[in-house]
């Protein structure tokens, strides 16, 4: 099967693409490095002809409500013109879980307006949402950090693995399309600054993790459940715990 993964070069871009490649289907990575741009559409065409499958994994992080909006919206159109185009039969894309609340944020916001785009699309689609990655917690202590103290939110969330992430997303790739939302998630709940309070320690960072009890995420206010999936979750088995190990050894090779 030929399936295109747009930011197939990226974090989990790269693992689709080397799942589906394992599986012994013809993957291709489209981002600007292998002359894809969703924006101007420039390259589109010809990397998604052919295609019976697209999984969209692209993102851009910015906190301007209209820039995040501008970029999905046009993003999404433009993905799927161009599967309309050469008979695409099932579009994934991936975004947040709880995108729905959190659309305070003005990066969600944007992630929001995806989902309506490919919703009210004529591709057959499926929706993943995922919760937080392991690997966001250094971004967002990277983020919060001033002058030796990241303040973080003392909110539940059940983070998974991004490494689980690219795993669902070839298996869903190789489904038949839900028309609807798949929820995926780690473990284990924790909570966000004690988890990153766990890092810290296991990386020797001379930062002091305190709780934010105004703390946001990506600019959206939180309740201590906002986070958090709903019942028919699909739990996937990294464990924080073996993520952290993982994370050493490849820091340490």
């Amino acid at each position: 099967m030929r399936i295109v993964v747009i930011g197939g070069t990226g974090q989990i871009g790269s693992k689709v693409v080397s799942g589906l490649q394992e599986r012994g289907h013809s993957a291709l990575a489209a981002s600007p490095d292998t002359g894809v741009d969703i924006i101007s559409g420039n390259g589109l065409n010809e990397a998604v002809d052919g295609a019976e499958v697209v999984v969209d994994v692209t993102n851009v992080i910015t906190m301007d409500r209209d820039a995040s909006i501008g970029f999905f919206e046009t993003a999404a159109r433009n993905i799927m013109a161009a599967e309309i185009a050469a008979g695409v039969r099932h579009h994934v894309a991936l975004s947040v879980l709880a995108s729905e609340r959190l659309t305070q944020s003005g990066y969600i916001a944007g992630k929001v307006a995806q989902e309506r785009q490919v919703q009210q699309g004529s591709v057959p689609y499926t929706l993943v949402r995922a919760a937080q990655f392991f690997e966001l917690l250094p971004m967002m202590i990277q983020m919060s950090e001033k002058e030796g103290v990241a303040r973080l939110p003392h909110v539940r969330f059940q983070p998974i693995a991004a490494a689980d992430v690219a795993d669902v997303l070839v298996e869903v790739a190789l489904a038949a399309p839900r028309g609807g939302v798949h929820e995926i998630a780690g473990p284990d709940v924790f909570r966000i600054d004690e988890l990153a309070a766990r890092i810290v320690a296991a990386s020797g960072q001379q930062v002091r993790i305190e709780p934010d009890p105004d703390g946001t995420y990506f600019g959206a206010p939180l309740m201590d459940d906002t986070l958090l999936p709903g019942d028919d979750v699909d739990v996937r088995p990294t464990s924080f715990a073996r993520w952290l190990e993982r994370r050493k050894s490849v820091l340490h090779a």
